[in-house]
């Protein structure tokens, strides 16, 4: 019995029972399929016998099946025989691009963040040899707690026969008229049955702000460079994936800086007014709370019924003074006689002691991302609070949705240093792992950080501004700023995604 005409409650391998089919053309099908081993849904997809494209869709399915990013839809089984061949795969549930759209154009900083996530996937695919060539609206689906998912990486290509001599340039295209129709609505295209065509102008689309109001310029550039393969004034165009992931990153705003902390008490008391219970001059005291008997404002001066001092008063006073003067001399003789035998005591420091060293502020003369985009690196150290250096968002999980260990911002300070501080400004939500680390690589290399040394390191990090106190002797030309694990991202990433974001850097320490 061929696959291809199988009823609805058909069994496939014992386990997949056919329950409805969501596709078929060309001597194949697709269905929705109940998994009942595990007791979920699965994608099946059938073919006719003689389907001539059988061997090639098997081929790519187990190719895809190879990976492993939770963002690319997973291939779970493979039967090959050929009268009898089929491909079990993820069910991706969600709403495709197509159902974002229903009600016209998406929030364009919403759209780029989905677009950059699957090209962060795509790229990740390319990585190990595979494209998927024929992206449509409905090949890119959305849930607020997965997140982003690509339908149909290589298995739709087969099943087409659709190949490619540039697949990078061409998924890159692909890439382009998905953002083009989640800025506009419209597919900058005629070979979209879901969506209205883009008008054409001497047979090309025009640029979505000529079609959509409000859409920003940055994005309205990446598309064109990216669809069109030109800028304004020559921008490079994009090519891969991956180049358009790490712009469209760097284009969506970060989270907004973290609300400045109120200022802190100082000691003393606030300027004309000192606690009712003392006098002028009294110290001591940390204002941390309102002291008894309230605030006295009265202008510093006599205290009205206060007497002069008692004789007895001024004789201890006397006395006092008498036994500091003689502490003074004797230090001053015995500090003489270690400096006449070429020693000074142990408890005196040379003035080059790092102990007593003042920490000095360190100016880094560059950064870039490790295992990030390093577009827009230099807005963590440029000193404005409002300006930063973001991560990608991840989806899943805290820890880079499972994709890798750790990723972050790396300074090179121009010489060796040595590190006292390190104070970062972070976004406004909390939850991240971060260490300070120090070493000499600067290449970048996510495998360069085993040669780095943990000086300081925070699990939890709350949002906001926070300083490292650095007690190491390590020394290094490069200081890193390491994540291990992300916080929830406050905006600039879907619902459930996970991103950092850094606004300032202030290093403290010694050359």
């Amino acid at each position: 019995m061929s696959t291809f005409i199988s009823e609805p409650g058909t069994r496939l391998g014992g386990r997949y029972r056919l329950e409805d089919r969501t596709a078929a053309a060309g001597g194949w099908a697709a269905w929705k399929a109940i998994d009942e081993i595990l007791a979920r849904p699965v994608t099946v997809v059938t073919f006719e016998p003689g389907f001539p494209r059988v061997r090639e869709t098997v081929t790519a399915a187990r190719a895809a099946g190879r990976l492993t990013d939770a963002r690319l839809t997973q291939v779970f089984d493979v039967e090959d025989d050929w009268d009898h061949a089929y491909i079990v795969m993820e069910w991706a549930a969600g709403d495709s691009l197509d159902d974002l759209l229903a009600a016209g154009p998406i929030d364009p900083g919403r759209g780029a963040q989905i677009v950059a996530e699957a090209a962060a996937a795509l790229s990740v695919a390319h990585a190990a040899g595979l494209a998927h060539l024929c992206l449509q609206p409905g090949s890119l689906r959305w849930t607020p707690n997965s997140g982003v998912k690509i339908v149909g990486l290589g298995v739709d290509a087969a099943l087409t026969g659709v190949t490619s001599e540039d697949p990078a340039a061409d998924d890159t295209r692909g890439l382009a008229s998905l953002l083009y129709a989640a800025l506009t609505g419209h597919w900058p295209g005629p070979d979209c049955p879901s969506l209205p065509p883009a008008p054409t102008a001497d047979g090309q689309a025009p640029r979505p702000r000529q079609i959509t109001a409000g859409v920003p310029a940055v994005l309205d550039d990446i598309t064109c460079r990216a669809l069109f393969q030109h800028g304004r004034r020559g921008a490079a165009a994009l090519s891969t994936p991956g180049e358009l992931a790490e712009e469209l990153t760097a284009a969506i705003p970060p989270a907004p800086p973290p609300e400045a902390a109120p200022p802190q008490p100082t000691r003393g008391y606030p300027a004309g007014a000192y606690p009712a219970s003392a006098g002028p001059g009294r110290t001591g005291y940390e204002p941390s709370s309102l002291p008894p008997g309230g605030w006295d404002t009265r202008p510093p001066g006599p205290r009205r019924g206060r007497q002069r001092p008692s004789r007895n008063l001024i004789a201890i006073a006397t006395v006092l003074v008498f036994v500091v003067i003689a502490a003074i001399t004797i230090g001053a003789m015995t500090l003489h006689g270690s400096r006449s035998n070429g020693h000074l005591p142990s408890s005196v420091q040379s003035p080059s002691s790092p102990s007593t060293q003042a920490a000095q502020v360190l100016k880094p003369i560059g950064a870039k991302g490790v295992s990030e985009p390093s577009t827009k690196a230099a807005l963590a150290i440029d000193g404005s609070p409002a300006t930063a250096w973001s991560t990608q968002y991840y989806l899943g999980n805290p820890r880079f949705g499972g994709l890798k260990n750790g990723s972050g911002l790396l300074l090179d300070m121009g010489k060796t240093v040595k590190l006292n501080s390190v104070t970062v400004t972070f976004g406004s939500t909390a939850g991240a792992n971060v260490s300070i680390m120090i070493g000499n690589d600067g290449s970048a290399d996510p495998a360069s950080v085993s040669s780095f040394a943990t000086v300081a390191q925070q699990d939890g990090v709350p949002g906001g501004t926070t300083t490292f106190d650095v007690h190491s002797s390590a020394s290094g030309r490069y200081v890193l700023i390491w994540f291990t694990k992300l916080p929830p991202k406050a905006n600039g990433g879907p619902s459930g995604s996970f991103g950092a974001s850094i606004f300032n850097i202030i290093v403290k320490g010694s050359s």
